[in-house]
């Protein structure tokens, strides 16, 4: 936890597929880039940003975001986010993500991650079920 440190950057990039759009991911009813996906790629950043330095027994988690998605992509273009740490406090990183399109930025806000020893979560994962 220690290499942990605000200004540390992930990056991470993705074309926007039909699996991708709002109508595949029953986000909404325009073939363009959806939300869910514009998350789950800030999401992607972020762990880029932290768990290579992390000890192999653990990861991290999320447990917030708070984003705008402010333009949308249409099919075929690539979307790159970028996720900086601007808080640690503890096992809690706090960063700031964006994400942009070939064109303009499409979508920024929050979002905040959690330290689990990965034993002991897939123990309590699995006592659910």
């Amino acid at each position: 936890m220690e290499h942990i440190q605000v200004g540390l950057v992930g990056e991470r990039t993705a074309t926007v597929t039909g699996e991708l759009l709002a109508t595949h991911m029953d986000s909404g009813s325009v073939e363009a880039y959806a939300t869910p996906a514009m998350i789950a790629l800030m999401e992607a950043a972020a762990v880029a940003a932290i768990d290579p330095l992390l000890p192999e027994e653990q990861a991290s988690v999320g447990i917030a975001i708070d984003v705008r998605h402010l333009a949308a992509t249409p099919p075929g273009q690539q979307v790159r986010a970028r996720a900086e740490v601007t808080g640690v406090e503890g096992r809690t990183i706090k960063f700031k993500v964006q994400a942009w399109d070939e064109h303009e930025l499409i979508g920024e806000g929050a979002h905040t991650r959690f330290v689990i020893d990965v034993a002991r979560f897939v123990e309590r994962v699995q006592a659910k079920g």
